[in-house]
């Protein structure tokens, strides 16, 4: 097995435009990739970023320059600026309370950054998004955000975020030190088999991750893409962006073609095999 050290923020439009790709690991390899999720903790409180001059309004211009990568914004601006280290708590408090619940957890918190007016330093806010997680009890979720437990377990993440230091993130510009220690920048990966440590830093193409991965264990399985999205949607039950299918489409290094993959959608959808959700300026796309 080859493992996979995600380290990112539920806040970062980088770490969420990195979605497909991510996605299209899990298809080609499956559980030959261990995977395992840091949390940033991208700042503490929401004056670090008014210090930066960051405002609602900019916020939400700056999202639609992520549009070109694909994924669903909604980018209305929100209330006021917001810090994430509530939300990386709670996503490290679901990790505690159930390994592997912190996955659905990060993405429903990736989704509604995005496309909605959630503020992911309001616990209440918190709460109510996390009730939409199967598995999930959002209110003990929300009690644990300050216990020494979960706070431990935070700090733990955030120290190790804080170690890219003299590697290849740093080498390649992906790395940062807004706080102090230079720190992996979302969406950054370590892969790590055999003694053998390789840094995809910050965000990269799928292509990135494959050549790492097939130079550690070239004996590996390598699932290729189905011919319609009917096994993706089967597959992710949680539902997948249409970017998402259309990157899991595309074969080898071609380049996903959206407008196919978004019609063999609309043809499942014809069919009753599939729903269609609005979100944002997309969608996400169930099996029935």
């Amino acid at each position: 097995m080859v493992s996979a050290t995600l380290y990112s923020d539920p806040a970062c439009p980088w770490a969420y435009s990195e979605v497909p790709a991510l996605r299209v690991l899990e298809w080609r390899y499956g559980s030959q990739l261990g995977w395992r999720l840091v949390l940033i903790g991208l700042t503490e409180d929401a004056s670090q970023y008014e210090a930066r001059g960051y405002t609602p309004l900019r916020g939400a211009l700056g999202h639609l320059a992520y549009r070109r990568y694909g994924m669903p914004f909604a980018p209305a601006p929100k209330a006021r600026v917001s810090a994430t280290a509530r939300a990386c708590r709670a996503v490290v408090a679901a990790r505690l309370a159930q390994p592997g619940s912190e996955w659905p957890a990060f993405r429903t918190l990736q989704l509604a950054n995005f496309n909605s007016s959630l503020l992911l330093d309001d616990d209440a806010q918190l709460a109510e998004v996390l009730h939409g997680v199967p598995g999930i009890d959002a209110d003990q979720i929300i009690s644990q955000l300050d216990s020494p437990e979960v706070s431990e377990a935070y700090e733990h993440d955030h120290a190790e975020a804080r170690s890219a230091a003299g590697t290849a993130a740093e080498l390649q510009g992906k790395a940062a030190a807004t706080d102090g220690p230079v720190r992996f920048t979302a969406p950054s990966v370590v892969f790590e088999s055999d003694g053998q440590r390789l840094v995809a830093g910050g965000f990269q193409p799928v292509e990135a991750y494959d050549v790492l991965i097939a130079n550690l264990d070239p004996t590996l399985y390598r699932e290729p893409p189905p011919e319609t999205p009917a096994p993706l949607l089967e597959r992710f039950r949680e539902g997948l962006t249409t970017q998402e299918v259309a990157v899991l489409l595309a074969h080898g290094n071609d380049a996903p073609e959206r407008i196919s993959a978004e019609s063999a959608l609309i043809e499942l959808v014809a069919g009753g095999q599939a729903v269609r959700e609005p979100l944002g300026d997309d969608a996400l796309w169930k099996s029935t």
